[in-house]
């Protein structure tokens, strides 16, 4: 740092003054030439960006223009896949309201299958019933006969014995 003492001779600031003047042509100068090569660098570069932003531009110009072509693509092979997909689709949920009003009908099935069981049980067992009775019924007519026929002999050799 240098420091300018009131003491020292006017004369000597007057020199620094007009070093200083020269000096700052000479740098006004450097700093406009400077400024001049930045300005053009700046354009330099804004230039490059706009071509950078219209090849980014074109390229997603491209871009869109597969997606759109994919997705045509992908239509078409989902409708190839299944053309019937909406009559699938429809058999399908008639099916599961199906399969819902059977379950329930299932279980009554098998609840009267279950009563039939039971009641045919029952029955063959008061057929078997029937059967042991009848069989009884004819052995007591078929004895009550015999005693029957047995006392007529009696009676009857009695009445030719007399």
């Amino acid at each position: 740092m240098q420091t300018t003492d009131p003491a020292q001779p006017q004369s000597q600031q007057m020199v620094s003054f007009s070093f200083s003047s020269q000096m700052s042509r000479e740098d006004e100068e450097m700093a406009r030439s400077a400024l001049s090569a930045f300005r053009a660098k700046e354009d330099e570069i804004e230039k490059r960006k706009m071509e950078v932003r219209e090849r980014v531009k074109i390229q997603l110009g491209r871009v869109e223009e597969e997606n759109r072509r994919l997705a045509n693509i992908r239509e078409e092979l989902e409708s190839m896949a299944d053309p019937m997909r909406k009559e699938v689709s429809w058999v399908r949920k008639k099916i599961d309201s199906v399969n819902k009003e059977l379950k329930p009908l299932g279980a009554t099935v098998q609840k009267k299958e279950r009563e039939y069981k039971e009641a045919l049980d029952t029955f063959n067992e008061k057929n078997r019933e029937k059967v042991q009775l009848l069989t009884k019924l004819m052995e007591l007519v078929g004895e009550s006969e015999k005693l029957r026929l047995k006392k007529l002999e009696e009676l009857s050799m009695g009445i030719q014995t007399d």
